[in-house]
């Protein structure tokens, strides 16, 4: 029986080869490898997808998340409200900053609770950073009304949120600025690192452009110290040609999802539906199940991939012991983390494909 993969980059490539070596190979013989005209251009459309006055392409999602915070002036003393559930990037981020994660427990839909967050506001806080997990967006009515009242920015972590939308605004163009990602196993995904921030604010733009640039404003005048975090030309040519398919790569994952929901037994795994309003690209597909571990190797010994998006949360991990949280702190996303299990959602499954994953897991929890 054929394996079933988490992902599969390989049959990706398999369909756009032609296309992507003639662009890649012109990018090469033009020898304009960093910035140009390719980049300004995948940057004006994305901003034009999402419905923001500018987007600016950097070097990864986690650069995205610094350079949003530096150009709003987070640093040494300030907080920021983060979900401990999230990857490692997003707490790491704030730390590049200096200031200091906390962190708020999460919904059973894993994004972040607005009650949580409010609870967690002091004197000392500056921003709140909702991340959008698996694609599906926080409650942001509530986030941004929280943030309003006590005069907070708002950071949105749409690292893998591409495309998702909530009462027909884009993520990421919900808060004060929208941090995204272009890594290889996202829904817009490069052929390496990649990133780029959301923002209806000309300063923020600005100084963003400036910081991925070493902090130059021409080739001799450096106004600040900088970076360089810039989007190299051969990524910005293959994620403008897979943003033309990003619309049916979105529909074939939720498509997926509909069918694992229609399928799974309720009563053994649990999966969140989406809310009303809110258009979810299903980044990844996760669900909650007891007996997690034993499930994920019953699945690998039937050659079907699964991830686990994460077993540790951030505030257990070694390095956060400096932050002093202990196992217990969070209660929402400990349980979760425990029976949390990422099966394949990517655009290449059948419908043969996600009747045995079902199949598959009904036999060993039932």
């Amino acid at each position: 029986m054929k394996p079933i993969p988490y992902v599969d980059l390989p049959a990706q490539f398999a369909v756009e080869r032609d296309v992507l070596e003639r662009r890649i190979g012109a990018v090469l013989s033009e020898g304009q490898w960093i910035a140009g005209a390719q980049v300004d251009a995948l940057e004006r459309r994305i901003a034009a997808r999402l419905g923001c006055a500018y987007t600016i392409g950097v070097g990864s999602g986690t650069d995205a998340l610094v350079l949003a915070m530096k150009a709003l002036g987070i640093g040494p003393g300030d907080e920021v409200i983060t979900p401990p559930n999230s990857f490692v990037a997003s707490t790491a981020a704030i730390v590049h900053t200096g200031a200091k994660p906390v962190f708020a427990d999460v919904l059973a839909d894993q994004t972040i609770d607005p009650a949580k967050v409010e609870q967690a506001i002091t004197p000392r806080t500056r921003a709140i950073m909702p991340v959008h997990l698996t694609g599906r967006t926080c409650r942001m009515t509530e986030l941004v009304a929280i943030a309003r009242a006590h005069g907070l920015r708002v950071i949105e972590d749409a690292a893998q949120a591409f495309g998702s939308q909530q009462d027909g605004r884009a993520t990421g163009t919900l808060g004060d600025v929208g941090c995204f990602s272009a890594h290889p196993l996202k829904n817009l995904n490069a052929m390496g690192d990649a990133g780029f921030v959301a923002t209806n604010d000309d300063a923020i733009c600005a100084r963003i452009r400036r910081l991925r640039n070493n902090g130059l404003v021409d080739r001799n005048t450096v106004a600040e110290w900088g970076t360089v975090s810039r989007l190299d030309t051969i990524q910005a040519v293959i994620l403008d040609h897979r943003l033309d398919g990003l619309d049916d790569v979105i529909a074939a994952r939720q498509a997926n999802a509909a069918r694992y929901r229609a399928l799974l037994d309720p009563t053994l795994v649990f999966h969140p539906e989406s809310h009303t309003g809110d258009f979810d690209t299903f980044h990844t597909f996760v669900v909650q199940v007891d007996r997690r571990d034993q499930l994920q190797r019953w699945l690998a010994d039937r050659g079907i991939g699964t991830s686990i998006h994460y077993p540790v949360p951030i505030h257990l991990q070694p390095a956060a012991r400096g932050l002093g949280h202990a196992r217990g702190d969070f209660p929402v996303t400990e349980r979760q983390a425990a029976r949390i299990i990422s099966l394949p959602i990517h655009q290449f499954l059948t419908d043969d494909d996600i009747t045995r994953v079902v199949a598959s897991i009904h036999e060993r929890l039932r």
